[in-house]
């Protein structure tokens, strides 16, 4: 029995080019330099003790230059006479499995080889307090027995919750330095609470815990690095909100009022936490991201996994569409260890799944409400953090031109 009808199949479906999207582009060139000025800043490198172990915390996103920026800090830290090493401090990433997340940030470049310095992961907590609420607050047992915990993290807006707190060096500290245990704990309060329950851990941490400084991250919307920034760690709580509040500025969108069909080429948990970022699609699993100002989309086909995303498809139920390849991609077991470890179930419901792309189209254009199936705007990304370079549907040209928001048109 065809899973379409037959009238999918007569819908003409649109010629895409290929447009850019213009956004600034002002970026720092010299990383190690950049991240050498920030830690030998007095302030800065007062703060590291000759002969302390130093535990550098890296997290499972996609951040542009990460090897890079992890390199320069280890060094810096070596040079101030500390015994620096890495840990993975990604909550239940990587199925929760130790190994699972040490391969992942292997997959960006960072291998002991590279940095020079071990990489030790671990799931073992200890809980080294609680909110005023009662909530535990846990911790990586290997940094807890550390001397200084030295965070590395990208501050950026969450997919989930909105806050003067959201994504960045308190989050690493509580839900990433917490582990499968922490993370699960965290998460159980559910995200409506993220916005106070994250700077209350987070001062539980810096209360109990030495945290020498953070290395804050800010990409703008080329996924360039703006700023590098060491904050340290008495004034984490204070400065990281003015540090979002600069990188919400930088934050990239897709500039149309509405779209008809998004086809999003990969998801993954390197990209965004939530697979495919409703900062940009204007959508979570349990409906319309709040606040958003972007176009309304009407549908979403995802045609892959990243690579680095490891099998893990947590965000796919956000897609009203998956391909045949997509499915056969999915471990269940991460993805599903993922979602419950978040509180988020439904981010790993399985969408429709089509044969591949074109069926995908069709079916996508034929449930669209009140459109024109023969003249369906389609807008083509290669995924949420990547939308400077896209494909759009020929009708959508005319804007493109008149917008004066892209170019190569």
């Amino acid at each position: 029995m065809p899973v379409l009808p037959n009238s999918a199949y007569q819908i003409k479906l649109p010629h895409m080019v290929h447009v850019v999207q213009c956004f600034p582009d002002e970026k720092i060139e010299d990383i190690a330099s950049a991240v050498e000025t920030e830690i030998m800043r007095d302030e800065i490198k007062i703060r590291i003790k000759p002969g302390s172990s130093a535990a550098v915390l890296v997290g499972s996103r996609g951040i542009s230059n990460i090897k890079e920026i992890v390199k320069a800090t280890v060094d810096c830290l070596i040079r101030l006479g500390a015994q620096p090493f890495i840990i993975p401090a990604m909550g239940s990433h990587g199925g929760g499995v130790a190994e699972e997340q040490k391969k992942i940030i292997e997959g960006y470049g960072i291998t002991e080889d590279y940095i020079g310095v071990p990489i030790r992961a671990s799931m073992d907590t200890v809980v080294i307090g609680e909110t005023s609420d009662g909530v535990p607050v846990h911790m990586d047992k290997i940094a807890y027995h550390s001397d200084v915990i030295v965070p590395v993290a990208r501050i950026k807006v969450h997919t989930d919750f909105y806050g003067p707190i959201e994504s960045g060096l308190c989050k690493m500290l509580t839900i990433g330095l917490g582990k499968h245990n922490g993370c699960s704990r965290l998460h159980r309060e559910g995200f409506d609470r993220f916005a106070e329950l994250i700077p209350e851990a987070a001062k539980v941490v810096l209360q109990n815990k030495y945290i020498g400084f953070g290395i804050a991250i800010i990409e703008n919307a080329h996924e360039h690095v703006h700023m590098i920034k060491a904050v340290s760690g008495e004034h984490i709580l204070d400065e990281e909100p003015n540090l979002l509040a600069i990188s919400r500025s930088l934050m990239p969108r897709l500039q149309f009022d509405d779209i008809d069909v998004l086809i999003v080429e990969k998801i993954g948990k390197d990209i965004t936490g939530a697979g495919m970022d409703p900062n940009i699609v204007g959508r979570v699993t349990t409906g319309v991201t709040k606040g958003f100002d972007g176009p309304q989309i009407k549908r979403i086909i995802v045609l892959g996994l990243s690579d680095e995303t490891h099998n893990n498809a947590t965000g796919v139920g956000a897609a009203d569409f998956i391909t045949k390849n997509v499915f056969n991609e999915i471990d269940l077991e991460s993805t599903y260890a993922n979602c419950i470890a978040s509180g988020d179930p439904k981010a790993g419901c399985i969408p429709l799944i089509m044969k591949d792309e074109e069926e995908a189209l069709r079916a996508a254009i034929q449930t669209c409400p009140g459109i024109d199936e023969n003249n369906a705007k389609v807008v083509k990304i290669k995924d949420t953090l990547h939308i400077i370079d896209i494909e759009v549907s020929t009708n959508l040209l005319e804007y493109c031109i008149q917008s004066g928001k892209f170019k190569n048109i």
